[in-house]
């Protein structure tokens, strides 16, 4: 009887998983709705105060999204406030929404990716990842990647779809 050969281990493609790239720190928000005066206004002395008495250290370990959840118009310097306590804890934030930490996240993730192994590789995409923003995530992998890589495929190995092959 023949033996079994793991064909695709066989042909020397690089596979790379955007699950890898998924976020493992912790997210968690600070919504700035919370602190509005009878859910209006922000009123420099409540905020402050809030400021002052919030246990900041907890949110050491975690990346954390400042946003405002309703349609108040937030002064630039509230956000430089907690910014600035975030920042003292060097704690990872971002002022926006989750899905622009976690784009930011996975950017870096990628940023700091070996790629080695992958100049003139052939190099097959798994993009079946729970990610929030995978369109991104995809693009930011290919920037990263192309310039060295001899082709880019996206799937599985038993069915993928080309995507770049260097000339």
């Amino acid at each position: 009887m023949e033996e079994i050969r793991n064909r695709v281990k066989e042909s020397g493609i690089v596979t790379i998983d955007l699950g890898d790239m998924k976020p493992r720190i912790p997210i968690r928000e600070i919504d700035l709705s919370d602190q509005l005066w009878q859910g209006l206004v922000l009123r420099e002395r409540d905020f402050r105060e809030w400021v002052k008495n919030t246990d900041w250290d907890s949110f050491i370990g975690n990346a954390i999204y400042v946003h405002c959840s309703s349609d108040a118009i937030i002064p630039s310097w509230a956000y430089m406030l907690v910014g600035s306590e975030l920042i003292s804890r060097g704690i990872s934030f971002v002022v926006g929404d989750r899905r622009l930490l976690e784009n930011q996240l996975i950017q870096t993730e990628i940023r700091t990716l070996d790629v080695k192994e992958m100049h003139d590789a052939r190099i097959m995409i798994k993009g079946c990842a729970d990610i929030t923003d995978p369109e991104f995530a995809m693009t930011e992998l290919m920037k990263k990647i192309q310039p060295i890589a001899k082709s880019i495929m996206y799937g599985e190995p038993c069915s993928s779809v080309p995507v770049f092959k260097r000339k």
